[in-house]
C-alpha cells in the first residue's frame, strides 16, 4: 500500500477536501457564472485618449478587468501587434525544456527523471505558451488539475485562465484571487498547489505596469485614429469638388434640390436640376502627398510597436543591411533569454516545487528546468580554423570532425565523394586506356583535369620549396652567422660584410629558382587556353 501524500504547509495528510479541489476546476467559465465564457463589454471600439488614460489608471489601481479586456481586443484587432507579440512569444515556447538534477546522487537524479516526464505531458507546449500570455498582459495565469487517482500525483490537464477574472486583494494589490459568483468584487484565493503563476518582468514596479499591452496602447489608438481617417480619405481621393450655385431668389425646394443632386451625383454619374442652377467640378491637387501621409504615420506606428515588443524593427523594415540585422538579431536574443529564463524560474516555483513536496516531501535541494538558447555554430568558421593547423601535422580524428559536422560512418559499399583535385581510379584506367585508342581525347581529357589542378600544383611547388629552403639557404646564411659569432661588436661584424660575398655559395638557391620557374612556366603553357 502506497504512502499517503503530505500537505507540505500542515506536514500531514492531504484533507479530502483539498484532494478534491486539486484534482477538480476551479477557475472554469460558465455561461450561468461571473465568469463567462464571453463578454459583452469591449473597449477598443471608439478608444479616445481620455477613456485610454482611465483604463490605465484603474489598472494600476488594482481594478484591472477593462485592462485585460483592451490587452485582449489589441491581439485581436491590430495584425500587427499580434505577429511581433507571437514572434516573441513563440521564440521562447518553442524551446524544448530541459531539466539538470542537483547533483549525482541517486535520489537527485531520479527527482530530475521524474520531472523530465511532467515535461512530456502533451499539453506542456500550450501550458508554456498561455504562460507567455503574460508578456502583453502582464500575468499569466494556467491552472493545473492534478490527477490524485494514483501515486505520485501528476497533473492531467494544464487550462488557461482568463485574465478577466483575476481580481487583487485590497490593502496590498499582491495576493492574485479569482472572481466567484459568492465574491463578485473581492474574490476567493486560488488553491493551494493549483496554479501556476507568471509574471514576466520588463520593468522594475508592480507586474500590473509591466505587460507590453500598457506600452503599446497608445500607438495602437494613433494608429486605429489614422487607419481610420486613411479609408475616409480613400472614399473621396481624387474626386472633385462639386460646388452647387443658385440664385438669391431660389425657393427652399429648389435649394434641396440641388443639394441631393450633389449627393447623388457621385454614384448616379447624373443629375436633374432647374436651368436657372449649376454645378461646377473643381479638381483637387493630387501631388501634394496626402495619398502617402496616412501611410506613413500607420508604418511610423507599426515600427514604434515592433521596437516596444522585439526591441528592434529589422524584422519588419525593409532595405537594412544585412550588418544591422546581425545587430538586432543579438539584441532580440538577449530578450529571448532574458523571457526564457524568467518562465524557466516560474515552472520551477510553481511546478517542480508543488510536485516534489507533495509526493517526496519538502527537499533542501531541487531539479531545476532549464530552458537554454543554443547559439548556431559557424562551421565553415571553425573548419578554416582548424585546416591549417591539420596542415601543420596536428592530429585530428575524423570521427570528431563528422560529429561536428552531423556526419555518420559511411557504409562498407557506399559511393565516396572525392576531393576535387582527386580523380577516381577508374577514370585514371579510362585515360590509359584512350592513350593507346585515341589520343587526341586523352590530351583533351588530361588538359581538363590540369584546369582542375593547376592551382593545387602551385601550392604543391610552394610547399616543395619551402621544406627545402634550410638546405638551400645553408650556404648562404652560414657564413653570416658564423662571422656574427666570431665578431667582437657591432661595427666589426659590419666592417666584414664585404668579404662575405666569396665565401657565399647560392649555386643551390639559383638552381631551385630556375627549376620552380620552368615548372610554373610549363603548367602555364598547358593549362592556359
Amino acid at each position: 500500500m502506497s504512502s499517503p501524500i503530505i500537505d507540505p504547509k500542515t506536514n500531514k495528510p492531504f484533507k479530502r477536501e483539498d484532494k478534491i479541489a486539486l484534482s477538480n476546476h476551479q477557475s472554469r467559465a460558465h455561461t450561468m457564472s461571473v465568469r463567462s465564457p464571453t463578454n459583452s463589454k469591449s473597449i477598443a471600439p471608439g478608444l479616445t485618449p481620455a477613456r485610454l488614460a482611465a483604463v490605465l489608471k484603474s489598472a494600476q489601481n488594482g481594478y484591472a478587468e477593462d485592462y485585460f479586456i483592451l490587452a485582449e481586443e489589441m491581439e485581436e484587432r491590430d495584425a500587427h501587434y499580434r505577429s511581433v507579440l507571437s514572434t516573441r512569444k513563440l521564440a521562447v515556447a518553442s524551446i524544448e525544456p530541459s531539466v539538470e538534477a542537483f547533483s549525482d546522487e541517486e535520489h537527485d537524479l531520479k527527482l530530475a527523471h521524474e520531472i523530465r516526464a511532467l515535461l512530456r505531458h502533451p499539453k506542456m507546449p500550450e501550458c508554456l505558451f498561455d504562460l507567455l500570455d503574460g508578456l502583453g498582459k502582464g500575468i499569466g495565469l494556467v491552472e493545473i488539475i492534478w490527477n490524485t487517482k494514483s501515486t505520485p500525483w501528476k497533473p492531467s490537464a494544464y487550462e488557461w485562465v482568463n485574465p478577466r477574472f483575476i481580481r487583487l486583494d485590497r490593502e496590498t494589490l499582491s495576493e492574485i484571487r479569482l472572481v466567484d459568483d459568492l465574491s463578485v468584487f473581492e474574490g476567493v484565493p486560488l488553491k493551494p498547489n493549483g496554479y501556476i503563476i507568471h509574471k514576466p518582468r520588463m520593468k522594475s514596479g508592480h507586474w500590473l505596469r509591466n505587460g507590453l499591452a500598457r506600452l503599446v496602447a497608445v500607438m495602437f489608438m494613433l494608429k486605429s485614429f489614422t487607419v481610420r481617417d486613411w479609408w475616409a480619405f480613400a472614399e473621396v481621393f481624387g474626386m472633385p469638388i462639386r460646388i452647387g450655385k443658385y440664385h438669391s431668389n431660389a425657393s427652399t425646394d429648389d435649394i434641396r434640390t440641388l443639394i441631393n443632386a450633389i449627393a447623388t451625383i457621385a454614384s448616379d454619374a447624373g443629375a436633374a436640376i432647374p436651368e436657372s442652377m449649376q454645378i461646377d467640378m473643381v479638381e483637387t491637387a493630387k501631388g501634394n502627398g496626402g495619398d502617402t501621409l496616412f501611410e506613413n504615420m500607420a508604418e511610423w506606428a507599426d515600427r514604434q510597436i515592433s521596437k516596444a515588443v522585439l526591441g528592434q524593427t529589422m524584422t519588419t523594415d525593409d532595405g537594412s543591411s544585412q550588418a544591422q540585422a546581425n545587430v538586432h538579431n543579438d539584441v532580440r536574443k538577449d530578450i529571448i533569454r532574458w523571457d526564457a529564463r524568467q518562465l524557466a524560474n516560474t515552472l520551477n516555483e510553481y511546478l517542480v516545487k508543488p510536485f516534489i513536496d507533495m509526493n517526496y516531501g519538502v527537499q533542501e535541494n531541487y531539479p531545476r528546468i532549464e530552458i537554454n538558447i543554443e547559439d548556431p555554430e559557424d562551421l565553415k568558421a571553425w573548419s578554416d580554423a582548424l585546416t591549417p593547423f591539420i596542415d601543420r601535422g596536428l592530429k585530428v580524428q575524423s570521427s570528431e570532425v563528422s560529429d561536428k559536422f552531423g556526419l555518420g560512418e559511411p557504409d562498407k559499399d557506399a559511393e565516396l565523394l572525392h576531393p576535387t583535385n582527386q580523380l577516381p581510379q577508374n577514370e585514371l584506367s579510362l585515360n590509359r586506356v584512350q592513350t593507346a585508342v585515341k589520343p587526341g581525347l586523352s590530351l583533351a581529357l588530361n588538359a581538363r583535369q590540369s584546369d582542375l589542378n593547376s592551382d593545387d600544383e602551385i601550392n604543391e611547388f610552394t610547399e616543395q620549396a619551402l621544406n627545402e629552403w634550410q638546405e638551400i639557404s645553408e650556404p648562404i646564411l652560414g657564413p653570416i652567422l658564423e662571422l656574427l659569432i666570431a665578431s667582437k661588436d657591432y661595427d666589426e661584424f659590419v666592417s666584414q660584410l664585404p668579404v662575405l660575398a666569396e665565401k657565399m655559395d647560392n649555386t643551390a638557391f639559383i638552381e631551385q629558382l630556375t627549376r620552380y620557374c620552368w615548372q610554373a612556366r610549363a603548367l602555364g603553357d598547358v593549362t592556359d587556353e
